[in-house]
């Protein structure tokens, strides 16, 4: 195997990748809400196969990082908690699209 620096500066991208989101879950929490306005907490429970402990803490984590709104109110006397996508966590999801298809673009093969 050759360690040249024309295949370090391929991978190079790949160091930019935002940990917030590369994590599976949140990536996936982060892909549903970006094609949506927004979505309660069961639905992507829901279709993201994540249990209500582990939504949540997730959640959290995208929310401290202003990736994501958090809405709580009632409906119908029934709590109801809607989350959406920031301006912040719009464009920092586009980034992590536009720098995983560059990084994996300049892979060699």
């Amino acid at each position: 195997m050759r360690n040249d620096s024309a295949s370090d500066d391929r991978l190079e991208p790949f160091s930019n990748i935002d940990k917030i989101i590369h994590e599976p879950a949140r990536l996936n929490i982060l892909a549903h809400l970006y094609v949506v306005e927004s979505a309660d907490f069961i639905f992507l429970m829901r279709q993201t196969g994540l249990t209500r402990g582990n939504l949540s803490s997730h959640l959290s984590k995208l929310e401290a990082a202003g990736y994501i709104g958090v809405e709580k109110k009632f409906a119908a006397k029934k709590p109801l908690t809607l989350l959406r996508l920031t301006r912040v966590g719009k464009a920092a999801f586009q980034y992590y699209r536009w720098i995983m298809m560059k990084a994996l673009d300049e892979l060699p093969g």
